[in-house]
C-alpha cells in the first residue's frame, strides 16, 4: 500500500543556528563533477592518480555463520572483499571505488552504502510516512552533538533520562543546554512522570527528549512497546522531538532464565523470528515525523569504523546536511568503502544472519554474567533485573544496610558508593558507580522529586558490562566485586 503521510512540519523546533544555515554554493556546484562533457575546474580535488592506495582488501566471514560469529576466520569460512582505486577494476557491482571514496565526497555518504542502509531501515522499522531520509555520520556521539546544534539554543532545556550516558550529558552541558531528568524505574523512563513534569512546566517547553531506549546506558533497562507508545503520544501532545539513541538496538536478547536446560530452546533462528522479537522502535510508530533516530555500526561491527547514520524526516535531515557540510564533511572514505564492500557481500539476508548470531552471543554472555551475580553477590543487600538488551548489567545495593550508614556517614549514600568502588579496585574489579551518570539539570520551575521507589534514597547501583572480556575473566571479575561488597558490608 502506498504511503501518503508526509510528516508534520516541525521547522519551528529548529535552533536559530540550524534555521539560519544556507546551502553551500560550492557544494551545489559539485553536482557537475564528472558530468559528461564538463571540464570541472571548480574544486580543489587532487587527481586520484596521486592517491597512494590502489586496492584494499579484507577477509570477512562468509555469511553462513554455522559455527557462531566468534569463530576464527579461516580459508574454509572466509570471503575476501576487494575495493580498487578505479571503477573499471572493481569486479563486483555496488562497490565504492577508492578514486571516489578518497576524494572530497558526498556529505550525505556514499550512495551505495546509503541505499543499503535505507533498505535496512525500511525493512526493520517500516517508517510510516513517506518523506524520511538518512545521513551518514561518524558515530552516535557526533550524531547527538549535531542533534543538539540542530534543535537547541544555548540556555534551552531538554528532557533526559534520570541516569544517562555521561558523555551525552556533557555534550549538552558544553553547549549551555539544561538537561532535565525524568524519573526511571528498573524498566526505563516512566511516562506518567514525564507527563506530570510537562503538565506543571512554566516557560518555554523543552524541544526534545533524549532517550537510550534499548539496553539503556547505564541501567541496562529497555522500554516496553507500551511505554514507547505512551511517551510518543506525550511528545505529540507537548510538541517535542524524540531523539532515540539506539547503538544497542540489535543487541536484544532472549529473556533470562535460571533454567539452563531451557535456554537453547528459546533462541530465535529464522529472519522472521528475529524481526518479530525486536522491540518496536519509536521510529516505527512515528506518524508525525517527530522521531530522530541515531543508529550505528559501532556495537554490531566495530566502534573504530566510525560509521553511524541519522534517520528522520527529509526537511530535518537537510538541516543536518547543511551542518555536516561545514563540520565533519562526511565519514572516512576508506571506512565507507570497506564497510559497504562487507555489507554488499553479505546482502540484507547475510547481515540479518550476523545480527542473529550477535543475539545468540550476547544472550549467552548476559546469562553467564547474571548467573555469576546470582551466585556470588550477597542476597541480603543486593537486587538486580536481568537486562534484555545491550552490553550492561546493574547491581543495586541497599546503602542503608552498610554498617557505617547511620553513624559515621550520616546516611550519605555517596560515601557508601565510593567505599565499595574503591574496595572493588582493591579486589581487582572495576565497576562504575551509578552516581557518575546522574542527570543534574533543573526543570522550570524546579520540581520536587518524588522517588518512584520508596527506598530509592538509600539505594545505589554499579554498572558492569559482559561485553568487554572473555567469559572466565567476566566470572572472576564479578566474584571479585562481590567480595568487595561483602567486605564493605561485613558479610561472611
Amino acid at each position: 500500500m502506498t504511503k501518503t503521510n508526509q510528516g508534520k512540519d516541525l521547522k519551528h523546533l529548529l535552533s536559530t543556528e540550524a534555521a539560519s544555515r544556507s546551502n553551500s554554493p560550492l557544494k551545489d556546484a559539485f553536482k557537475y563533477y564528472k558530468a559528461p562533457g564538463m571540464t570541472f575546474l571548480g574544486g580543489g580535488l587532487p587527481l586520484s592518480d596521486y592517491f597512494p592506495f590502489n586496492k584494499i582488501s579484507a577477509d570477512i566471514p562468509t555469511p553462513s555463520f554455522s559455527n557462531g560469529i566468534g569463530e576464527p576466520i579461516t580459508d574454509k569460512n572466509k570471503t575476501t572483499v576487494e575495493v580498487y582505486k578505479n571503477e573499471i577494476d572493481n569486479q563486483k557491482k555496488l562497490q565504492v571505488e577508492l578514486a571516489r571514496s578518497l576524494q572530497y565526497g558526498y556529505t550525505e555518504g556514499a550512495p551505495e552504502l546509503m541505499n543499503f542502509i535505507r533498505e535496512h531501515t525500511d525493512m526493520i522499522h517500516k517508517v510510516p510516512y513517506d518523506n524520511w531520509d538518512i545521513i551518514i555520520s561518524v558515530g552516535n556521539t557526533e550524531s547527538w552533538d549535531s542533534s543538539l546544534r540542530t534543535f537547541c539554543n544555548r540556555g534551552d532545556s531538554i528532557l533526559v533520562e534520570e541516569y544517562s550516558f555521561s558523555s551525552a550529558l556533557e555534550t549538552a552541558n558544553g553547549q549551555g543546554i539544561n538537561c532535565v531528568p525524568v524519573a526511571m524505574d528498573e524498566y526505563g523512563l516512566l511516562p506518567n512522570k514525564l507527563e506530570n513534569l510537562l503538565k506543571n512546566w512554566i516557560g518555554p517547553k523543552p524541544k526534545l527528549l533524549y532517550t537510550i531506549a534499548t539496553g539503556q546506558n547505564p541501567t541496562g533497562s529497555s522500554l516496553s512497546s507500551q511505554r514507547r507508545k505512551e511517551i510518543y503520544d506525550i511528545a505529540c501532545k507537548y510538541d517535542f522531538i524524540i531523539v532515540e539513541d539506539e547503538p544497542y538496538y540489535f543487541l536484544q536478547m532472549e529473556p533470562y532464565t535460571k533454567d539452563i536446560e531451557s535456554r537453547d530452546k528459546k533462541q530465535v533462528h529464522s529472519h522472521s523470528e528475529f524481526l518479530g522479537n525486536l522491540i518496536p522502535s519509536f521510529l516505527l510508530m512515528d506518524q508525525e515525523g517527530r522521531v530522530v533516530r541515531l543508529d550505528s555500526f559501532s556495537k554490531v561491527l566495530a566502534p573504530g569504523l566510525r560509521i553511524s547514520w541519522i534517520v528522520g524526516q527529509a526537511p530535518i535531515i537537510e538541516r543536518y546536511l547543511r551542518l555536516h557540510e561545514v563540520s565533519i564533511q562526511t565519514a572516512s572514505g576508506i571506512t565507507q568503502s570497506i564497510t559497504n564492500a562487507l555489507l554488499q557481500s553479505w546482502g540484507q539476508k547475510g547481515y540479518l544472519d550476523w545480527l542473529i548470531g550477535l543475539r545468540h552471543e550476547y544472550t549467552h554472555k548476559r546469562d553467564v554474567a547474571i548467573d555469576a551475580v546470582e551466585k556470588y553477590f550477597p542476597k541480603q543487600v543486593t537486587s538486580y533485573v536481568p537486562p534484555v538488551a545491550g552490553m550492561f548489567f546493574t547491581v543495586v545495593l541497599d546503602a542503608s544496610k552498610h554498617p557505617k550508614f547511620d553513624s559515621e556517614y550520616d546516611q550519605d549514600v555517596l560515601k557508601v558508593e565510593n567505599d565499595i568502588y574503591e574496595q572493588g579496585i582493591k579486589q581487582g574489579c572495576l565497576m562504575i558507580p551509578g552516581s557518575w551518570f546522574k542527570s543534574q539539570g533543573q526543570s522550570v520551575p524546579p520540581q520536587k522529586h518524588v522517588p518512584s521507589n520508596p527506598n530509592e534514597r538509600t539505594h545505589i547501583f554499579f554498572r558492569g558490562t559482559y561485553a568487554a572480556v572473555p567469559l572466565d575473566e567476566l566470572i572472576h571479575g564479578i566474584e571479585s566485586f562481590a567480595k568487595a561488597v561483602k567486605i564493605e558490608y561485613g558479610i561472611e
